[in-house]
């Protein structure tokens, strides 16, 4: 791939998952901040502009300077994480004739998922000695 098509396509990834963390904000089923880690990705390494217009936005900047800085997951995102995973499980399990071990290699991958949110900080750690 040459040096411009794979910019092009770093560029064409980093918006298209702007538009999914926009819609985020407005449908709680849609995760924000993890499609805006993907474009900040993408815009790394293809756009210095687009990639500090991000980073620096006023509204989807804080919680990308939180993950960058201090690997934090607001306990908000927290909760609506694990809670949709439930939700999606529990739709599944009742109304799909899903086999057991497609259904159980589901619930491994969530759990996998819900422990890395659940394990991440929710808030910086004081550096204050005192």
């Amino acid at each position: 791939m040459t040096r411009t098509g794979k910019k092009i396509l770093l560029l064409s990834i980093g918006w298209f998952f702007v538009a999914l963390g926009t819609i985020g904000v407005f449908l709680p089923v849609l995760p924000t901040t993890p499609f805006l880690l993907i474009s900040l990705w993408a815009f790394s390494q293809s756009s210095d502009r687009f990639h500090h217009w991000l980073y620096t936005h006023r509204h989807f900047g804080p919680p990308l300077q939180a993950w960058s800085e201090h690997g934090i997951i607001p306990t908000r995102a927290k909760i609506l994480a694990v809670g949709t995973m439930g939700i999606s499980a529990t739709f599944v399990i009742l109304f799909s004739e899903t086999p057991w071990y497609g259904i159980t290699g589901m619930l491994i991958l969530m759990g996998i998922g819900a422990g890395f949110v659940l394990t991440r900080p929710s808030k910086p750690r004081n550096t204050d000695a005192a």
